[in-house]
Parts: structure tokens; sequence; C-alpha cells
């Protein structure tokens, strides 16, 4: 059988279509696998099973990457077509059965509006297969002296969703601190290249023996191979949240102007902490819709904190109890 994926360019949103995709490949097991989509997300389908090729769908004018797109798959027998962005191409394109996305439901989280597309209740949790060589280098670069680990993602693609350094800083003092949750844990800051000069204040409130840092130093998979090593993940709503909640591990996401009932970390220990504002009273009262404000600021440390250490008990408790 062959599948021909076709997804997001967008990272948070490609990581929650591997929900789909997951489905696919467990189902029918040796499936052949094709995925089309931007090139930010490229690399997280690398490691698929059955992974045939990726195609890389950069924007063109006109709809160029559409045309394409179709040039580059027309001559083949697709079993599956799955077109998570309700285009026209599922149709036009020789195969056997179609699923097209037709537009986004605002009545549920996406990943439970992917599970009724396929006819799957409970939707299957997002998941992001690795391969050995992304599970060794994560080895490499994180600490193994038996101490707890803390994955911090301080930063995101439009700063109106950006917590505080401050307050980043601060949560995270806290969480160590001896008694708190992940005493003397070792840090790990994750974000993409252009990213780290926000994070700096972040990164320098941390000893240097108790931190990494990879700011688009390495791959995407290792980066998920890292994370799948986190005692626990903090961090703004992000591609990098939705891929730490796909590992199962605990997972905190600061939500502020944009929506946690559609985007939440989307995993049994995913949470959403959000803004004492609403997402409708934010936008309301930002500056201009081009905002290049920082729109988190009614989201207090205490908030977030107690949030985590809620999460935590919960998760070490059931743990304790399945042995």
């Amino acid at each position: 059988m062959r599948l021909l994926f076709i997804t997001s360019n967008r990272l948070g949103d490609a990581v929650l279509s591997t929900s789909v995709l997951r489905h696919y490949v467990e189902t029918y097991p040796g499936i052949r696998v094709t995925v089309a989509c931007g090139p930010v997300a490229a690399p997280i389908f690398e490691a698929v099973p059955g992974l045939e090729r990726i195609i890389e769908m950069p924007k063109q004018k006109r709809g160029g990457h559409w045309w394409k797109l179709w040039k580059s798959v027309a001559f083949c027998w697709w079993d599956i077509i799955v077109d998570l962005r309700g285009s026209a191409t599922a149709y036009v394109l020789p195969g056997w059965k179609r699923v097209v996305l037709p537009g986004n439901d605002d009545e549920m989280h996406r990943v439970e509006q992917l599970g009724q597309l396929i006819g799957v209740d409970p939707a299957p949790e997002p998941f992001v297969w690795t391969a050995p060589e992304h599970e060794n280098r994560a080895s490499e670069i994180l600490p193994d002296d038996g101490r707890l680990l803390l994955v911090v993602g301080p930063s995101a693609n439009w700063i109106g969703k950006t917590w505080r350094p401050e307050r980043f800083a601060e949560a995270i003092a806290e969480l160590r601190a001896v008694g708190g949750p992940l005493e003397d844990a070792n840090v790990l800051l994750v974000g993409a290249p252009n990213e780290r000069t926000a994070s700096e204040p972040v990164i320098a409130s941390i000893p240097e023996n108790r931190r990494t840092e990879i700011f688009g130093t390495e791959h995407l998979l290792t980066v998920m191979a890292c994370l799948r090593r986190a005692s626990l993940y903090l961090g703004n709503d992000s591609g990098l949240m939705h891929m730490a909640a796909a590992t199962g591990n605990p997972t905190i996401g600061l939500f502020g102007p944009s929506r946690d009932e559609h985007y939440r970390p989307y995993s049994k220990w995913g949470r959403a902490v959000r803004t004492d504002w609403s997402y409708d009273k934010i936008i309301e009262n930002r500056s201009s819709p081009l905002s290049k404000e920082v729109l988190m600021d009614t989201l207090p440390v205490e908030k977030v904190v107690s949030a985590t250490r809620v999460l935590l008990e919960d998760y070490r408790k059931e743990e304790k109890q399945n042995g």
C-alpha cells in the first residue's frame, strides 16, 4: 500500500497532524509513505516507518507549489491520499481512498477534529519518530549524572505569545530550588536560531554547569530525542511545545493570545496554563493588529509554578502506582 500525506508548512500543525499519520502507519504495517509539507516541518518526518520520500513545498506565486507537487506524484497510484490542507489536489490524483480536511472546526481541539476526520475516537495522540542516530546524539548532548531534566522553550515565533524572560527565570529558580519538584535539575533550553538573543536572560539565570542549549544547532529529531528524556517541558505555545507533548512526558504550555482550546498540549500529561485574561480580552486590548508587544503579562509566575507542581505530583503518583 502507498500513502500520500499532505500536511502543514508550520511545525506545530505538522506535529499535530502526526496523529493521522500514526493511525495509518499502525493500522497498515509496511505501508509506504510519501510526505508533502513545508521546509520547516520536513525534518520531523525523516524517520517515519516506511518513508519513501519527503516533498518540500515552499510557497510559490500563484500556487506554483501545488503544481510542483502534482507533477511529483501524479504518475503514481495511491491507495490512500490524505490532504490536511484542504486543497483540490487529492481529487486530481489517481488513488483509491481520499481523506481531505475541509477546514478548521473551532468547536474542538485540532487533534480531536483530525480524529473525527479519520473516524477514530479518541483520536490518536501525535507521535514523532526518531532514528538511532538521533537518540545517540541526544545521549552525547545531555549530561548523564542522574539528575532530573527540565526542558524550557522560552521563545516563540511571535513576541506576543512569549512570556517575559524574567518570569521564566523566576519560575525555573522556584522549580529547581531546594525542596522544589525539580530540585537542582539540569536545564535544556531550546529554540530557533534567531530566538537565542531574546532568551539570553533566561540562559544566564541558570548555572553554567547545569545548563545545555540548542537554538537551531541540532536536527529537529535530535531535539525530539532530548525531549523524550525530559522530566518536564515548560514553554510558550510553539511547535516545540507540541513536540514535547508528543513524547507523553509532562508538558506545560503557556497561552495568552492563542486559543488553548484548539492548541493545548495534546497528551495525557499535557497542560495549558493561560493568562488571567481570556484570548478575546487580550486581542481587544492590544495596541494594534500588528502588535509587537508581549501579550502574556497577565500570567503570573505563581500560577505557572502551582500548575507545574500539581502536574508533577499527579504524574509521579501514577508512576509509583504502576511500579
